[in-house]
């Protein structure tokens, strides 16, 4: 029974640090603007989130393109992201069902 304990406990400590060690950073480009002087916002999140499975797929053979702007204005520019990501990839954030079929 104390063998049972520890082996959880070591799991739940393995568990914890996976999960902490894929937890991203801070971006320290973020409210900083790129050398042409602009902070993405929400509009451009919304964008760039509309368009990445395009750039993602650039991105592989690219080093000039990347999937999300480092130089974003925070909060805003990630809201944005992740609706276009939602509303490119089948809408889920709105809810989407079905429709059936009646025969």
């Amino acid at each position: 029974m104390k063998n049972a304990a520890v082996v959880i406990a070591v799991l739940i400590i393995v568990v914890a640090f996976s999960a902490w060690s894929c937890a991203p950073g801070s971006n320290a480009a973020e409210k900083t603007p790129d050398s042409k002087g602009k902070v993405a916002g929400f509009w451009f999140g919304l964008w760039h989130g509309l368009i990445s499975p395009v750039t993602f797929v650039i991105s592989l053979f690219s080093n000039t393109v990347r999937l999300y702007e480092v130089h974003n204005n925070g909060g805003w520019y990630n809201l944005g992201f992740v609706l276009g990501a939602g509303l490119f990839l089948g809408g889920g954030i709105f809810g989407h069902k079905k429709k059936r079929s009646d025969r």
